[in-house]
């Protein structure tokens, strides 16, 4: 990869020696969707930047249950990597890829030097940081105060977009430990929706109407 490719890829980025300094110290990787990247309790040794693709992060507890935080886009980086690698912490989130990806992988070691030496990438960081805490707190606002069947249809909106599909593939055991709730409650929910024909469900995948996002704003 150039640093043209790069400066495209990462539009924020445009000092050359820092786009440089990237590619010499970074390392691109091609990442097939479902790839997990890291586990809690796992030694961060590097902070990826997606370059093409997405990447989801979550919370796990104690008993495997799963809370989604925010998905990873093009041009973003995890602010929670960003701040285990800085204090020397095991990881706290788990981190999968949702559609084949790539990445750049700027290895520990780097992230100091870049915030001494690039004003960018310091901006950069404080963007990342302010950025995935207000999705932190609509993923806890959605926990404390939406209903269970307004979160769902959340769910789905979200992963159009992310996705920018209309066809899910998904099980029903995958998105109930998503939302932290049953299977048989998120079960119930698409059938719900299923009988208004705002959804259609097969088997592993859901088809979403074309103004679903239309409807349930209703």
């Amino acid at each position: 990869m150039t640093t043209e490719e790069l400066k495209e890829a990462l539009p924020n980025f445009t000092d050359p020696a820092l786009l440089e300094q990237l590619l010499e110290k970074g390392q691109i990787m091609e990442l097939k969707a479902g790839k997990v990247l890291m586990e809690p309790g796992q030694f961060m040794k590097m902070v990826p930047i997606v370059l093409e693709g997405s990447i989801k992060i979550s919370r796990m507890d104690e008993e495997g249950r799963e809370l989604f935080l925010y998905f990873l886009d093009s041009g973003e980086t995890c602010a929670l990597s960003l701040t285990c690698c800085s204090a020397s912490k095991a990881s706290e989130i788990k981190a999968v890829v949702e559609e084949d990806a790539t990445i750049i992988a700027i290895p520990i070691t780097a992230i100091d030097q870049f915030s001494n030496d690039f004003k960018q990438w310091k901006d950069f960081v404080s963007n990342t940081y302010q950025n995935r805490f207000q999705e932190m707190l609509v993923a806890l606002d959605a926990v404390a105060f939406k209903r269970m069947d307004e979160r769902l249809m959340g769910y789905i909106v979200k992963k159009m977009k992310q996705l920018k599909t209309n066809e899910l593939h998904t099980t029903h055991q995958e998105i109930a430990n998503e939302l932290t709730t049953s299977r048989e409650v998120v079960s119930r929910l698409l059938k719900q929706l299923e009988k208004k024909k705002w959804i259609e469900l097969g088997r592993n995948v859901i088809y979403i109407r074309d103004d679903f996002e239309e409807l349930i704003s209703k």
